[in-house]
């Protein structure tokens, strides 16, 4: 049953929705997390040990952190393989290029593929910098998020990457949301004006909540 789900176009898509779903839940409380990082060292580097010990005293340390990895890794990998067997099957129905090339899609449409690899490639710099310091410029301090996070943006580099994924994750965020709520059957003709709507404003605030981190730092309002 499961492996025959699996193998629809409709059961890749509803894995796509349910996990991009996690992904952006989870992305909106670390956002929230990040900006605390505008009311000093203290707060960041305390919400950051705070997080190491979630759960306590039923929960060991950091068990909880690890279980959200985890619970991410698998929405992650199961994200991008249901995207990449849809594409593939999209490309196996039309082996030949359309005659007529006027694009009908919306931006953030055509650039979802991308988009995501952009991200997956972000994601594996972004552990490699702050969470195993492996790419951190300087010297990674473990247990000191806040300067740790001040050293990647004081790089030129490191605004670049950040502030351009972050680009690309407004962009699928706004396509992916709507999408979700369709394949999930929330989509209807009254209702798709209020969808894009909340897309559109999650799209933003999440792209500005972001960005406003590497933007804090290179104007010196975080140092």
């Amino acid at each position: 049953m499961t492996r025959t789900v699996w193998d629809s176009s409709v059961g890749k898509k509803t894995v796509m929705a349910v996990s991009g779903l996690i992904m952006l839940m989870y992305l909106v409380v670390h956002m929230f997390g990040n900006l605390k990082i505008f009311f000093g060292s203290g707060d960041f580097n305390h919400y950051a040990h705070w997080l190491r010990t979630l759960g306590e005293p039923f929960l060991h340390y950091e068990w909880a952190l690890w279980i959200i990895r985890v619970v991410l890794v698998v929405a992650v990998v199961a994200h991008a393989t249901a995207a990449y067997h849809l594409s593939r099957r999209d490309i196996k129905a039309r082996p030949n290029k359309y005659v007529h090339k006027k694009p009908r899609s919306s931006y953030a449409t055509r650039t979802m593929r991308w988009g995501g690899i952009i991200l997956g490639l972000f994601i594996v710099w972004h552990i490699l910098d702050l969470t195993t310091g492996t790419a951190h410029p300087g010297g990674f301090q473990p247990g000191h998020p806040y300067q740790n996070v001040i050293d990647t943006f004081s790089t030129w580099y490191g605004d670049v990457i950040y502030i351009v994924a972050m680009l690309a994750l407004g962009l699928h965020i706004r396509h992916g949301f709507w999408s979700a709520a369709q394949t999930l059957g929330a989509g209807s003709r009254t209702r798709d004006r209020a969808l894009k709507t909340v897309a559109d404003v999650l799209a933003l605030v999440l792209t500005v909540g972001f960005i406003s981190v590497p933007v804090g730092v290179m104007t010196g309002l975080v140092s």
